[in-house]
């Protein structure tokens, strides 16, 4: 689907010298320079009823008409109605307590049932908006908040923030082993080079870092905070495999399950019946694209983590009162 966008204004004389997609930057920063200039080569854009190339310079003063045809979302994404547990919204912004087992996109062997279907029936106007305003994800087998842009605006918005990595992201995790203390992960990440579907610390990968620290300790487990300072795909999930401290339940890379010495049967039979990675996103903060007032939410714990959590405090009580 897709709808058309139609802008117009004058160059002001202070943007005199300046290539022209950096022009129209500043002249319409409700939309990014990558948009823009995705426009100027598609022949959307004319300066003076000409067409002009993004690094041409503009002098000042010239009549810019922007005149898009905007596409949004795939046209094979239908809209379903399925429940969402709403957070939070207004006509900016929606936000969302996603539940484990919900996958965001369609693809390739999840054609319905995914968050976006969802969003589509919620909120129809979204089918403008590309990837139905979803700016971040989380993975299917993690619970937990995610910000969705219901206008272009604050589509670009939320995207720039994320950019400049000034969105506040806490998860809260279980990872197996005893951690001493928390710290920081800056391990580039990127595809591994023979598992496809799998992420891995790589040199050639991205930029990614982690800030962990240690929320409570257990006999063989360890309840952490991570703050994200980049999004990469799976992030924390490869970067506390890496250090040797893999997420609970992960079935990618958290390896075999560690039971410790003295487990009680009833202890054994929770942790394995935790099938997912123990991973939650439970606080969100940014600037809000309309106010520019800092806004900020939290979540609890779903059930199956917070059950998982009781367990080990159980399991270290046990033991602790056997010494």
């Amino acid at each position: 689907m897709s709808e058309t966008l139609l802008l117009e204004d004058f160059i002001p004389d202070e943007s005199s010298g300046m290539r022209l997609d950096q022009a129209l930057a500043q002249l319409f920063p409700d939309y990014s320079r990558g948009q823009l200039t995705k426009w100027i080569k598609a022949g959307f854009v004319s300066v003076d009823k000409q067409q002009f190339r993004p690094r041409d310079s503009v002098l000042g003063g010239e009549h810019v008409v922007i005149n898009a045809q905007i596409e949004a979302v795939d046209d094979t994404w239908i809209a379903e109605d399925i429940k969402l547990d709403i957070v939070y919204e207004d006509e900016d912004i929606l936000i969302i307590n996603k539940e484990a087992g919900m996958v965001v996109h369609p693809g390739a062997g999840n054609h319905d049932g995914t968050l976006v279907n969802a969003l589509l029936s919620h909120a129809p106007e979204l089918e403008i908006i590309p990837r139905a305003g979803i700016v971040h994800r989380i993975d299917k087998g993690t619970t937990g908040l995610l910000m969705i842009a219901k206008t272009l605006q604050a589509h670009n918005s939320l995207v720039n923030q994320l950019q400049e990595r000034s969105v506040e992201r806490e998860y809260q995790a279980i990872a197996m082993g005893v951690m001493t203390a928390g710290g920081t992960v800056d391990q580039p990440m990127g595809r591994h080079p023979v598992e496809r579907k799998r992420m891995a610390v790589t040199s050639s990968g991205k930029t990614a870092i982690t800030h962990y620290r240690v929320a409570h300790r257990y006999r063989a487990h360890t309840h952490i905070r991570c703050k994200l300072e980049t999004g990469r795909t799976h992030q924390i999930r490869v970067h506390m495999a890496h250090i040797r401290y893999p997420l609970f339940g992960d079935p990618v890379y958290g390896g075999r399950l560690r039971l410790p010495k003295n487990s009680t049967e009833e202890f054994r039979e929770a942790l394995q019946g935790f099938r997912r990675q123990a991973l939650h996103a439970g606080s969100l903060g940014f600037i809000h694209p309309g106010s520019g007032e800092a806004v900020s939410w939290q979540v609890e714990m779903p059930n199956d983590m917070l059950n998982i959590l009781a367990a080990l405090a159980k399991d270290q009580r046990l033991n602790r009162d056997e010494k």
